[in-house]
């Protein structure tokens, strides 16, 4: 096989791991600078290589997400747009570009894709997670009248809260088994390069950590989500609908907060651990000195603050992801604020196995992280990410170009945030006057790109079509709300163990 080498960075082919967590949020590491959580195999991979400060999802939530992360584009343009409508493989992505050149390129874990059916352009995928039923949330396709719809299954977030297993935690076990299997006995026969996609589902609720892990943090010492009163909560109609569909902290009281928030701290210290036994025998294998490593995660968790759970925000908490880019020409020690996405990951991944020049085939604001890498910080980049999922009573739009996050509710009032100066967003400076031409450049920007309120208008119509296509709204409303997806071999709401 006769592989292009990327001149412009003067790269040789070299292999890639990708490794991903699930709701892991990009503050909640060591290495970012968390007073509490304990995650020193993370902060030893920060450290030999550059980690990118300002890491976003482009969209909070997992189906689009992941779709987004395949193939390096926006869900308004791909349809991916919310948990009912997961990656079908017909909009082709990294894995088919690499496959169609001849470089093997694996999953083990989590996908979430549609079912074992869709073309996802591995090679192979081994013990793969998918929908459930091949359909995924259709609940959260219901966002054409208000109210929303009152999301009950959202109790399961505080009823399974506390120290032990669950089947997410089993199933990451097998994931890392999985992976150490294959990095063992199926990669020194491959040809290189090659590319290799591992995705645990921990910290992903429920909020149920190991024993070794949840006695790592007393929750006496955890102190509460910031602004988690009412009376602290933003004040903005978007907000309001979405609690009123999404009930999850009326099961929550004091204690049951601080003990969920010291079981998710031990579920990122459990994952932490997995991921070290990978870049452990990434390290000590053949191929090591030949091949980069790339973590980050498909979005992050609220975790109680301002009154939300899970993810489906552009706060930080939702938004914002780790991502570390190591490797032999990656420098070590080093952090960029330049911001990145998860569809920059698509030229990444053609860089490394040098097909790529540092630019994207499908999407011409993605570049790659190495290149980015390369680079001084650049506080002109734009990030784009916009939410089309469960709870949204209208679309959201975000970018985040230097410190400044804008974020565009359709047919509601914006948000301003300077993460310079107000790294917890807790002002929103959009009505300030002395932000009027800051607002009116980020809506500019924004229309450029799209109009949020016939985009909003033509997906909520595409997700009336598919609620239709599955009964309708009264037979969806009388199946209820989903929790957590299962694992391979599971049932759903089936995710303790004890």
């Amino acid at each position: 096989m006769v592989v292009k080498i990327c001149k412009e960075h003067q790269m040789r082919p070299r292999n890639l791991v990708i490794l991903m967590a699930d709701e892991h949020a990009g503050k909640y590491t060591g290495f970012a600078g968390h007073p509490i959580v304990k995650t020193p195999n993370l902060d030893r991979l920060a450290a030999s290589g550059t980690v990118f400060k300002n890491a976003y999802c482009n969209s909070p939530i997992c189906m689009p997400s992941r779709a987004a992360f395949a193939t390096g584009r926006y869900p308004h343009d791909t349809g991916y747009v919310c948990n009912a409508t997961p990656y079908d493989g017909t909009v082709l992505g990294w894995p088919h570009h690499l496959t169609n050149a001849g470089i093997p390129v694996t999953s083990i874990g989590k996908l979430h894709y549609r079912d074992a059916g869709v073309s996802s352009g591995f090679s192979e995928s081994i013990v793969p997670m998918h929908a459930v039923n091949a359909t995924g949330d259709l609940f959260g396709a219901l966002r054409q009248t208000q109210p929303l719809p009152v999301r009950h299954g959202v109790r399961l977030v505080a009823e399974q809260v506390g120290r032990g297993e669950s089947t997410y935690t089993t199933y990451d076990r097998t994931i890392l088994s999985e992976t150490l299997d294959w990095l063992t006995n199926t990669a020194p026969a491959l040809s290189e390069p090659w590319v290799l996609f591992v995705s645990f589902v921990c910290p992903h609720f429920p909020l149920i950590a190991p024993d070794q892990f949840y006695d790592m943090y007393d929750k006496e010492m955890i102190p509460l989500p910031k602004a988690c009163r009412p009376e602290d909560w933003p004040d903005h109609p978007w907000f309001e609908a979405f609690r009123a569909s999404y009930i999850t902290d009326t099961f929550f009281d004091d204690d049951l907060r601080r003990e969920a928030t010291a079981a998710y701290f031990g579920l990122c210290s459990f994952v932490d651990s997995l991921i070290g036994q990978v870049v452990e025998a990434v390290g000590q294998s053949s191929f090591g000195n030949n091949t980069n490593l790339l973590y980050t995660s498909d979005h992050g968790d609220n975790l109680g603050v301002r009154g939300l759970w899970q993810k489906s925000n552009f706060y930080q908490e939702s938004a914002h992801v780790p991502m570390i880019l190591t490797g032999p020409d990656v420098a070590a020690g080093e952090t960029r604020n330049t911001p990145v996405s998860l569809v920059d990951i698509y030229p990444t991944v053609l860089d490394s196995v040098g097909l790529g020049d540092g630019t994207s085939p499908v999407n011409e604001d993605a570049e790659s992280l190495f290149r980015l890498a390369d680079a001084p910080d650049d506080d002109t980049r734009v990030v784009f990410g916009e939410y089309h999922g469960a709870g949204a009573v209208n679309g959201v739009f975000m970018l985040r170009q230097g410190p400044w996050k804008y974020v565009h509710f359709a047919n509601m009032p914006e948000q301003l945030f300077n993460l310079d100066d107000d790294q917890e967003e807790m002002h929103n400076l959009a009505t300030a006057s002395a932000q009027a031409g800051r607002i009116e450049g980020f809506r500019k920007m924004l229309l450029a790109r799209l109009d949020p309120v016939a985009v909003d208008a033509d997906i909520k119509a595409r997700q009336l079509e598919l609620v239709n296509r599955h009964g309708g709204r009264e037979r969806i409303l009388t199946k209820g709300s989903m929790g957590a997806s299962p694992p391979p071999g599971t049932k759903q709401e089936a995710l303790r163990t004890e």
